[in-house]
């Protein structure tokens, strides 16, 4: 089973990961006439507000920032990417229950070291339009001691007319690269529903999928809604 990354920082990459909205108590609302690029500059800017606010405790520092992933990412999409071909093999309740559990496994595994932010900056340094109608948004993590920056790119889809989250390349790591192959080994052996269960599992144990560190890099051609790799 493929790890799940371990990065140079941990709170940078929680930020990576999750940083994408605003930050107030409320999920925030996107608006239509933003481009990829306004996405990303102006929630990963808003978010490290939340990580610097000593006001708010642990807990509430958490469920505002998953509260901007709600509101950032496409959680449907980025379900059907990780699965890929195997999507279809899931009855519509277990599409239901898989998008439930995972979204709750993603906050569990990179939320829970908001409290270890360390002044870092987000810039973006880059952008690129993708021939299949998807935009990327190339960042850097700067921290603030002179390690080394954190490149983080970001996939973006356009849903009507606005742009959504569907992928995070930390460092060459895919986000749905790697939860495609740690997934893929579990539905091959022993089909979907018991993937469903060992998400509810590890959830319900705070437990993320797969021993890191790792570093295996690995990068994603974005396919379309349910398409395989």
């Amino acid at each position: 089973m493929v790890p799940i990354p371990r990065l140079k920082s941990v709170p940078a990459a929680m930020t990576a990961l999750l940083g994408l909205g605003l930050a107030f108590s409320q999920p925030p609302q996107a608006h239509a006439d933003e481009s990829p690029r306004q996405v990303i500059e102006s929630t990963t800017d808003a978010v490290l507000a939340v990580l610097a606010d000593s006001s708010l405790s642990t807990e509430e520092k958490r469920k505002r920032v998953e509260d901007i992933a709600s509101a950032r990412f496409d959680f449907d999409t980025v379900s059907k990417l990780v699965l890929a071909r195997n999507w279809k093999r899931l009855t519509p309740e277990q599409q239901t229950r898989f998008v439930q559990e995972f979204r709750k496994h993603l906050s569990m595994t990179y939320g829970r070291n908001v409290e270890q932010y360390n002044n870092e900056r987000a810039e973006v340094v880059g952008e690129r339009a993708e021939p299949d109608g998807d935009w990327t948004v190339k960042t850097r993590i700067i921290r603030p001691k002179g390690g080394e920056p954190i490149l983080v790119d970001y996939r973006l889809r356009k849903f009507g007319n606005q742009w959504k989250v569907i992928d995070v390349i930390i460092e060459g790591t895919s986000l749905v690269a790697n939860f495609r192959s740690q997934f893929q080994e579990v539905v091959s052996r022993d089909g979907p529903e018991k993937l469903i269960q060992l998400l509810e599992e590890k959830n319900a144990r705070g437990e993320p999928i797969g021993q890191p560190p790792g570093t295996r890099s690995e990068r994603l051609a974005a396919p379309r809604d349910g398409e395989s790799s």
